[in-house]
């Protein structure tokens, strides 16, 4: 899409407009505020979701008004977002703290506007109900690679309630409270996260896989940020160099981060069978099959499992559940 220029707001915009300048319209006192009118429908909850890590994140909430509010460590220092959606389709925000004014700017590729969903050519009957049914499913691109990627370190083999637990008590503990009226904290800093003693990462349900594989990321967080702009094979690469750090953390982390359609999960204990199942009534299938039976998509990988998985045609569970482990007990 086109980007342009709106000397209204100085901010930089894709796939839509900035009318209102900051300091202007119905903004809280003492948040900046920017209105946003996208190119086509935004679902908030669709596209913001996946930064959601658990109903009981401290970083995210979403309000009874349909606000999303967020919370979040920018290069400009700690910042929170609250998005809305106006009934004429327009988009509000209001952010507090050092970071604000990045978090307003960056506002439109967050909501997906470098996303492009024309792009996507559903070619499975449950793939083109999936996708007729969710219009406003916009894929997000923070622009902030170690947000996206400690929390998808901390899902590496346990579930997801484990990574959940762990994620809300080391970001209370040693992250800070966030600017603004919400109850929210900011993740820790790079330095913050690179020297958390042991026993607290043991406390947590860290083993020292994960939690060394996030301290090595901390000591190169610079580095890291910097694939925030390139293209999904480098990007993939900068990640991947850091040991401890494969195919399933990297696409995870960069399907968040740089809004990339086509970083396709592989790896995954689950994924595989549920492309299988909805495409085919495969149920056994394994990487290489979903890769095969997800080549149409080239480009829209990423894009089509997002699709499969909301639509729910899984197949029926034939084990136990990954049985629950915390060894911030032992």
């Amino acid at each position: 899409m086109a980007g342009r220029f709106d000397p209204l707001t100085r901010t930089a915009v894709r796939g839509g407009r900035t009318d209102v300048p900051r300091g202007t319209g119905t903004a809280t006192p003492g948040a900046e505020h920017r209105r946003w009118t996208p190119d086509g429908p935004v679902d908030l909850g669709l596209t913001l979701g996946p930064l959601r890590r658990g109903p009981a994140d401290p970083t995210f909430r979403t309000t009874p008004d349909g606000s999303v509010w967020r919370a979040t460590r920018t290069p400009q220092g700690p910042a929170t977002l609250r998005v809305s959606r106006a009934a004429d389709g327009t988009i509000d925000a209001e952010a507090w703290g050092p970071g604000a004014d990045w978090a307003l700017t960056r506002l439109p590729p967050l909501l997906g506007a470098g996303d492009d969903p024309a792009a996507f050519v559903p070619r499975h009957r449950l793939l083109h109900a999936s996708h007729r049914r969710r219009p406003g499913l916009r894929l997000t691109r923070t622009g902030l690679v170690l947000e996206s990627l400690i929390p998808v370190v901390l899902e590496q083999k346990v579930t997801t309630d484990e990574a959940y637990r762990a994620w809300r008590r080391l970001v209370r503990q040693y992250g800070e409270r966030a600017p603004g009226p919400q109850e929210l904290y900011v993740m820790p800093s790079a330095r913050t996260w690179a020297l958390i003693p042991s026993w607290d990462w043991h406390k947590a349900g860290v083993d020292m896989k994960r939690s060394g594989t996030i301290v090595r990321a901390a000591r190169v967080a610079a580095r890291l940020e910097e694939a925030a702009a390139m293209e999904l094979p480098q990007a993939t690469a900068r990640l991947e160099a850091v040991p401890g750090i494969g195919p399933w953390t990297s696409a995870e982390t960069l399907q968040r981060s740089n809004g990339a359609a086509d970083a396709v999960t592989t790896g995954d204990l689950h994924l595989p069978g549920i492309v299988g199942y909805a495409l085919t009534g495969e149920r056994d299938a394994d990487d290489d099959r979903m890769l095969e039976l997800l080549a149409p998509y080239a480009g829209q990988r990423h894009r089509a499992a997002r699709l499969i998985l909301l639509a729910g045609h899984t197949p029926p569970r034939r084990t136990p559940r990954m049985p629950r482990g915390d060894i911030g007990r032992l």
